[in-house]
C-alpha cells in the first residue's frame, strides 16, 4: 500500500472514529428514567406534560439541538428525539399555542428578548434548518403568553462574508 492510500484510510478510519462518539447508540425504549440519567447526565430542565413528563437536554447557546426525552406515567421512556427542526416548529400554531405548548415542543430557548413597541416577549432557538442552514427561530408571544408569529432568520453568529460563509475569510 503506497503512502497516499495510507493516509485515505487512516482519515477514513479517523473519521468513523468520531461518528460513533458524536452519535451514540439510540437509548432503548422502555428505559427507566434512572438508565437514561446514569446514560445522558443531568438534564438542562425537567418539563410536566400531563401524565407524562421531558427531560430537556439544550445544548445552548452555541449548540443547534435539543433532545428531549419523553416518558410514561411509569417513569418508562417513550421517545428521545432532537426537536429543534422545521416540523416540530411547524406544530406550533400562532394565535393557539402558548409558552407551555413550546416548551413541551422545542424546550428553553437559547436566549430572551422584549419588543416594547410591539409588546412582545421573543423566544430564540438556534438550529440547524433542513439539517444545514445555520438558522434562528424567533418565536414571539403576547403579554398573554400565546404565540403571535413566529420568524425563521439566518443565524449570524455563523456568518463570515455576508454569502453564508461559503468563500474564505
Amino acid at each position: 500500500m503506497k503512502y497516499g492510500q495510507k493516509a485515505i484510510m487512516a482519515a477514513l478510519l479517523l473519521m468513523l472514529t468520531a461518528c460513533t462518539v458524536l452519535m451514540p447508540a439510540p437509548l432503548p425504549m422502555g428505559s427507566t428514567e434512572a438508565e437514561v440519567l446514569a446514560r445522558l447526565g443531568r438534564p438542562t430542565a425537567r418539563i410536566a406534560d400531563g401524565n407524562e413528563h421531558l427531560l430537556e437536554y439544550a445544548h445552548h447557546p452555541w449548540g443547534q439541538t435539543t433532545d428531549m426525552a419523553r416518558f410514561n406515567r411509569d417513569g418508562r421512556l417513550i421517545s428521545y428525539e432532537q426537536v429543534l427542526t422545521t416540523e416540530k416548529f411547524a406544530t406550533i400554531k400562532p394565535g393557539i399555542s402558548n409558552k407551555t405548548d413550546v416548551l413541551r415542543t422545542v424546550g428553553h430557548p437559547a436566549e430572551t428578548s422584549y419588543l416594547p413597541r410591539q409588546q412582545l416577549e421573543v423566544w430564540t432557538y438556534p438550529y440547524k434548518e433542513a439539517g444545514v442552514w445555520n438558522s434562528m427561530m424567533h418565536v414571539h408571544f403576547d403579554h398573554n403568553g400565546v404565540v403571535r408569529k413566529m420568524e425563521n432568520a439566518q443565524d449570524l453568529r455563523f456568518e463570515r462574508d455576508g454569502l453564508f460563509g461559503f468563500f474564505g475569510n
